[in-house]
C-alpha cells in the first residue's frame, strides 16, 4: 500500500527523550542529510516498516478533532510552519502524556516526507518514532597509517521500530499508520500521543470481516452444528481462499461459496449483527479487499490438525479426503486419502 522508492527527505530533527526533565535535550536545528547513501538509509530504517503496514488509523478526539494536539501540531508542519518550532512542540507534548511509570527514554526523530505513494497517489507526509532501544554492531578500521581496529558501538539499525506514526496528508483527518513494539503493556502513544482510531476504509474492513468470519467459526459454528475440528479448518481455508482469489468482497456470494447452506448462512448472519454491534463495527457488503491484510490475517487462520503430541496434519483442500472413526476401544482415527506422496 505504501510506496517509499520515490520518496524524498525533506526535514530531519532529533531530540532527546528522557522521563525525567534533566535526561532530555531538544535541538535547536534540523540535520542536513549529506548525499544519497544517507537519504537511503534514512528511508530503509524509517519508511520502509510502513510498506507492509495491514492497518489504517486517522485522528480522532472525545470532543472535537481541533483539540487533539498531534493533528494541529502535523497540520501546522504540513502547511509550512516553522518546522523546528513544532518539532519541539510535539517533543513536549510527548513528554506530557508520558506519565507511565514503564515508559522508557530514546531518541524522538521527526521527518518531514515528500513523493509517499498511496493508492496510486503522492503525498507528503511526517514521521515521528521514539527509538528506545538499539543495537551493537562493529566498526574495523583498517588502513596503512592507523594500526587494525575494532570499534564496539550501539545505534540504530533496521530491526523492528519500537515506537512510530507516520501521518499522511491525505484528505483530513489524515491516514496515519502506527507501530507500537511495546515489551510493556503502555497504551499512552496510541491512545494518548497520537490519538487515533480505525479508518473505515477498505483495509481495516478486510482485516475486520475475516477476524469476525474466524471468530463465528471457531467459537459460536461449531457449538451449534457440532463440527469436527477437520471441518472447522476446511471452513478457515475457504474463507481465506475467498479473500485471495477476489479482488473485491460481496458479502452474500462470500456467504454462499464459504458457509454454503442456507441455515448456517443465517446463523452467520445472526452473529455478524451481535458481533458488529458489540465491537462498534460497521462493515460494508461490498468492499475492495486488501491483498496486505489478507497476508497477515492469513498466518492466524490455522490449518493444522493437531493429534495428542504424535501428529500434525496440514489441511490445505479438499476435507472429503479424510474421515474420522473411532476403534471399538475407544481410540480415534482420521482416515487420509491421497494419489502421490513427496
Amino acid at each position: 500500500m505504501i510506496e517509499f522508492e520515490e520518496v524524498v527527505v525533506n526535514n530531519l530533527i532529533f531530540h532527546r527523550f528522557g522521563v525525567e526533565g534533566n535526561l532530555s535535550y531538544v535541538n535547536t536545528e534540523e540535520y542536513s542529510l549529506k548525499g544519497d547513501v544517507e537519504e537511503e538509509v534514512i528511508k530503509r530504517i524509517f519508511v520502509k516498516p510502513f510498506s507492509s503496514a495491514s492497518s489504517t488509523y486517522e485522528f480522532v478526539h472525545d470532543v472535537d478533532l481541533k483539540m487533539n494536539v498531534l493533528f494541529n501540531l502535523a497540520k501546522d508542519i504540513y502547511e509550512e510552519e516553522s518546522f523546528l518550532m513544532r518539532s519541539q512542540d510535539i517533543h513536549q507534548h510527548l513528554k506530557s502524556v508520558s506519565k507511565h511509570p514503564n515508559i522508557k527514554d530514546g531518541d524522538l526523530f521527526i521527518i518531514k516526507f515528500d513523493n509517499i505513494q498511496m493508492d496510486n497517489n503522492y503525498y507528503q507526509g511526517l514521521g515521528i518514532y521514539k527509538v528506545e532501544s538499539k543495537e551493537n554492531f562493529i566498526e574495523t578500521k583498517a588502513n596503512e597509517s592507523e594500526r587494525i581496529g575494532l570499534d564496539f558501538r550501539q545505534g540504530i539499525g533496521t530491526k523492528k521500530l519500537d515506537k512510530a506514526a507516520l501521518i499522511v496528508f491525505s484528505e483530513e483527518p489524515y491516514t496515519v499508520f502506527v507501530i507500537d513494539n511495546a515489551s510493556v503493556e503502555t497504551d499512552y502513544w496510541i491512545n494518548e500521543f497520537i490519538k487515533v482510531d480505525y479508518r473505515k476504509d477498505y483495509i481495516n474492513s478486510t482485516n475486520q470481516f475475516l477476524t469476525l468470519t474466524k471468530d463465528f467459526i471457531t467459537e459460536q459454528i461449531s457449538e451449534e452444528y457440532d463440527l469436527n475440528k477437520a471441518d472447522q479448518i476446511d471452513l478457515l481455508n475457504r474463507s481465506v481462499d475467498y479473500f485471495k482469489k477476489h479482488d473485491t468482497f460481496e458479502k452474500e456470494e462470500f456467504e454462499k461459496e464459504v458457509f454454503q447452506e442456507n441455515d448456517v448462512i443465517e446463523s452467520f448472519r445472526s452473529f455478524d449483527e451481535s458481533y458488529s454491534k458489540e465491537k462498534d463495527l460497521v462493515i460494508n457488503d461490498s468492499f475492495e479487499i486488501s491483498p496486505q491484510a489478507v497476508k497477515k490475517q492469513a498466518r492466524v487462520f490455522k490449518s493444522v490438525l493437531k493429534l495428542d503430541k504424535n501428529f500434525h496434519i496440514y489441511i490445505h483442500g479438499d476435507k472429503d479426503l479424510i474421515e474420522q472413526g473411532a476403534e471399538p476401544d475407544g481410540r480415534k482415527f482420521y482416515k487420509i486419502y491421497y494419489d502421490e506422496e513427496s
